[in-house]
C-alpha cells in the first residue's frame, strides 16, 4: 500500500518512514515520487490548518491516502512566535540559518531563564476522511548552535531532561521525544486502521 508524504523535505521523509515502518507496512512516497502538481500556500492560522491543507490538495491530486505535517518553533518570550511561520521567519525563502539567527538576534536581550520553547507538529491523514494529532516537545533554547544531526532550530533547542541540542542527539533518541515523533506515532495507528480498512 502506497501512502503519500506531502513534502519534499528528505529529512521529513526518512524521519516518517523510519517511524511508521515498524508499526504500519506501506511504502512511504514524497512529492518527488508523484507526478508533480501545483502546490498551495500554507495559508493556515495554525499548524493543524497548514497540515491540512498540504494533505487535502495532495489527496485531491494524487488519490492516495496523504500525511502532511506542519511544525514549528514557539518561543515563549516571542509570544509564541516563530510558530506556523517557522520555516519562513527571516523572509520567503526557507533558510534554516537565518532563521536560526533571527530568532536568537530577538532573544539577545532575554535573560537565560526565560528562553523557555516548545516545538509543536501537527500530522494530518486524509484519504476521503480527515484526521489531525498533534505533538510537542517542550525545552529550552541556547544561545549558540550546537550538534549537526538535524535541521532548522535543532541546533539550539535542548529538549527537557538533555543536556544536548536536538541536533545532538542519535535519530532513535530524538524520534522518542520529538513534537513529530510523538504526532507520528500518534498517527499510526489510524494510517494502519485505515490501511486495512478497520
Amino acid at each position: 500500500m502506497k501512502v503519500l508524504l506531502a513534502s519534499r523535505n528528505a529529512h521529513k521523509l526518512v524521519e516518517l518512514r523510519r517511524i511508521v515502518a515498524p508499526l504500519v507496512d506501506v511504502d512511504v512516497l514524497g512529492l518527488d515520487d508523484v507526478a508533480p502538481f501545483p502546490e498551495v500556500a500554507e495559508s493556515g492560522a495554525t499548524f493543524a490548518e497548514n497540515a491540512l491543507i498540504k494533505a487535502r490538495e495532495a489527496h485531491r491530486q494524487t488519490g492516495l491516502i496523504t500525511v502532511a505535517d506542519d511544525s514549528g518553533l514557539c518561543v515563549d518570550a516571542l509570544n509564541g512566535m516563530p510558530g506556523v511561520l517557522s520555516a519562513r521567519w527571516a523572509g520567503g525563502v526557507h533558510d534554516d540559518e537565518a532563521n536560526l539567527r533571527l530568532v536568537l538576534d530577538q532573544l539577545a536581550d532575554v535573560p537565560d531563564e526565560l528562553l523557555g520553547a516548545e516545538f509543536v507538529c501537527a500530522a494530518a491523514l486524509v484519504d476521503g476522511g480527515e484526521r489531525v494529532v498533534h505533538g510537542r516537545m517542550r525545552g529550552r533554547l541556547v544561545r549558540a548552535p550546537r550538534g549537526t544531526n538535524g535541521f532548522g532550530y535543532d541546533p539550539i533547542f535542548v529538549p527537557d531532561g538533555f543536556e544536548v541540542t536536538s541536533a545532538q542527539l542519535s535519530d532513535e533518541a530524538k524520534d522518542a521525544v520529538s513534537h513529530r515523533g510523538r504526532a507520528l506515532r500518534a498517527l499510526a495507528p489510524i494510517l494502519a486502521a485505515t490501511v486495512t480498512g478497520h
